[in-house]
């Protein structure tokens, strides 16, 4: 035995001489630790003595194995199910007049970013189309600094004191006897904090509409939620509230849709983010202000601009553009990047500040406060994703995960052995805008608090007769989820207060007779027949949208009209628009002049991964047109109000299936007669008409 020969080669466990290893043991699979160094990752078939093998010897095994068990980390309370791009924000230089910050100010001048999209309740692998608020964040890494605009798809919210955040999540999230259910607020404990918390109404109006199932991240508007004050370049503030405004408007899943989709595809909104962005179909949003005067009582026409239960009507106050977002890049790594990444409403730049509204102020703490926890100290700033590209020179040292290696003998200010640095920047940085502040203090709110229905009922009376029929459908399904009759009772009594009508349909759903409800009164708010009204609020578009990266689902057959699917698909891929071949079986469909690869096999398949269906000509009398699965997609495909085509004898396949003669359901004798129709129809998200006969309004 020598001196070169391996340690654990030389003495077996009870301190025996051991045989030197076989030349294949020996060289083994080379890798690299950590540590730079090149190892022998063998099966660790070391040879057993009396007492067993001494695997704990083997140091590379122990690092490997120990650093998996650490590899999980706290995942979000609230927002744990995200996704997240990178992009570009580029001024548009409009907001000069109103804030100093410069990647607002400055015309043309590009910012990078990173946004976030999340739902609030579910866990890491809850699925995308529950029906809950989602988060819309977005760290912008300005060359002041860095800036956050950490917000929603709904402008408003439940509360409108930070104190009762933990309440309302306890409430919402999971039961804790059973731990169920799972990222949904259909169960009694979130109704029975709702119902009793009446400032809730107006969100539920929100979360029980269509907002509460959006299409895609790429179809969803964002809101900063809290009204914030800007202060311009000559020292002038005014009140803002900050709008994402989708280039593709605003779309939402109906419910059953929304519900399959969970099963069928649970990454749905994870996917359509991706793949938009692998296709070059970018996302892309303009950033608005509604823009407020700060008077000292920082409300306007009435309302009270530090209460986020409320909206301030686009129709009272436009939202100007100011810019325009567009991701283009997916994360290198998820976690890395999607998870790790840390926002934090105090992320200011010089010319944005917060505003003294009790539920802003509350998360100005507890952002700071979870990431420290999350993310294992107060050094989260360094991890790549929430690095600041602008230069950062401070006096924290220290702490865990301290990657920095600063410079300098005195790490504290004023000082003469540094030379006085690092110096503060003084008005050249983030300054807070000197307010007034008089009166008592006291814990509780303002009398504007107070209203918890005007708005509830200017919500619903914006509303279109169908997005009505949906809202009632939303209250209807999760009430019908609760077991505790006083807590549906009470809930169905807090609609009266916002509208009769909506009431009586809800209960009727329940099966309450709405006549024994008790408390229930008619205060003078038990009717919207006479309130004014927000279009803004209705998702219903007025003329057609773009349809990038929207996919059309087209049945066919070996003998299809394939000519006719090449006008198809070329048409839809001219709009940015993706054509999916959906046949009996995979590979290829073949005619005598051709063939065309199958995309996706009908058994493999459901109307929910489709914004359109098309049935090809050719196809009458083939294993597509008799298989059930081809008669349950179009089924489903109508119901949710999608658009649904067929040219030739492909007619006769849809005819066979649904109304051929319902709105939105367009026929004609070749590929040229359908697309135009199908592109407008892709426009209006959905057949309205259609959607409206199938609710009975």
């Amino acid at each position: 035995m020598t001196e070169n020969t391996p340690l654990d080669a030389r003495f077996s466990p009870t301190g025996a001489p051991q045989e030197p290893r076989d030349a294949a043991t020996q060289q083994g699979r080379r890798l690299t630790t950590a540590h730079g160094l090149r190892v022998d990752e063998t099966e660790h078939s070391l040879k057993a003595g009396p007492r067993g093998p001494s695997l704990l010897e083997d140091h590379h095994l122990r690092e490997k194995i120990t650093h998996f068990d650490h590899e999980r980390i706290p995942e979000r309370v609230v927002h744990a199910r995200g996704a997240g791009a990178y992009g570009t924000f580029r001024s548009y230089g409009t907001a000069a007049s109103v804030t100093a910050a410069r990647f607002l100010a400055e015309e043309g001048k590009e910012t990078r970013v990173f946004t976030r999209f999340s739902t609030v309740l579910g866990s890491r692998g809850s699925a995308d189309t529950a029906r809950d608020v989602r988060g819309f964040a977005t760290k912008f890494y300005t060359d002041e600094g860095t800036f956050d605009l950490v917000g929603n798809n709904m402008p408003v919210f439940f509360i409108q004191d930070a104190i009762k955040f933990p309440d309302l999540i306890h409430a919402g999230k999971p039961e804790p006897d059973r731990e169920i259910p799972q990222a949904q607020s259909a169960h009694d404990t979130f109704w029975d904090f709702v119902s009793l918390h009446t400032e809730a109404t107006h969100m539920l109006m929100w979360a029980m509409s269509d907002r509460g199932i959006p299409r895609s991240y790429r179809t969803m508007e964002g809101f900063g939620v809290h009204t914030f004050r800007l202060e311009a370049a000559d020292g002038s503030t005014s009140l803002v509230k900050f709008h994402w405004k989708p280039v593709l408007g605003v779309h939402s899943l109906v419910w059953e849709e929304a519900q399959l989709t969970g099963g069928a595809d649970p990454d749905f909104h994870r996917r359509d983010l991706a793949d938009a962005i692998a296709a070059g179909a970018y996302p892309e949003w303009e950033l608005g202000l509604q823009v407020m005067p700060d008077t000292p009582d920082e409300t306007f026409e009435g309302i009270d601009l530090l209460d986020p239960t409320k909206i301030v009507p686009e129709e009272l106050c436009p939202v100007q553009p100011v810019g325009r977002l567009t991701l283009h890049t997916e994360p290198t790594n998820y976690f890395a990047e999607t998870e790790q990444v840390a926002f934090h409403v105090a992320n200011l730049v010089p010319g944005i500040q917060v505003t003294n509204d009790p539920l802003m102020q509350g998360r100005l703490f507890s952002y700071l406060d979870t990431q420290i926890t999350r993310l294992g100290g107060p050094n989260f700033a360094q991890i790549p994703v929430n690095r600041p590209h602008a230069p950062v020179d401070d006096m924290q040292r220290d702490g865990m995960h301290q990657t920095a290696v600063h410079e300098g003998r005195a790490p504290y200010r004023p000082n003469s052995l540094g030379g006085g640095c690092p110096v503060a920047s003084g008005a050249a940085g983030y300054v807070h805008v000197p307010t007034p502040v008089e009166g008592r203090k006291v814990r509780e709110a303002p009398a504007s608090f107070a209203d918890h229905y005007s708005q509830a009922t200017l919500f619903w009376a914006s509303m279109t007769p169908v997005e009505q029929a949906h809202l009632v459908g939303g209250f209807t399904f999760e009430l019908g989820k609760v077991g505790e009759a006083a807590v549906r009772e009470r809930m169905v009594a807090n609609l009266v207060r916002v509208d009769r009508a909506l009431a009586e349909r809800v209960a009727a759903g329940l099966g309450i007779d709405i006549a024994e409800v008790p408390e229930v009164t008619d205060d003078g708010s038990g009717s919207s027949a006479d309130v004014a009204t927000s279009p803004a609020l209705s998702q219903v578009p007025q003329e057609p949208d773009r349809i990038d990266a929207r996919v059309v689902g087209v049945l066919a057959d070996d003998g299809a009209d394939l000519a006719g699917i090449d006008t198809l698909r070329q048409a839809l891929a001219d709009q940015g628009a993706t054509a999916v071949v959906i046949a009996p079986h995979g590979g290829e469909i073949s005619t005598g002049d051709g063939s065309t690869a199958v995309d996706k096999a009908l058994v493999t398949t459901r109307s929910v991964e489709y914004d359109a269906v098309v049935v090809a000509g050719g196809t009458a009398g083939s294993a597509v047109a008799t298989d059930p699965a081809t008669t349950v997609l179009l089924a489903e495909a109508f119901r949710h109000g999608k658009a649904i085509a067929a040219w030739g004898d492909g007619a006769e396949v849809l005819r066979s299936a649904v109304d051929a003669d319902a709105p939105g359901v367009i026929a004609g004798s070749g590929a040229d007669d359908v697309t135009h129709g199908l592109v407008t129809a892709l426009g209006m998200h959905r057949s309205w008409e259609r959607l409206a006969t199938i609710a009975g309004v």
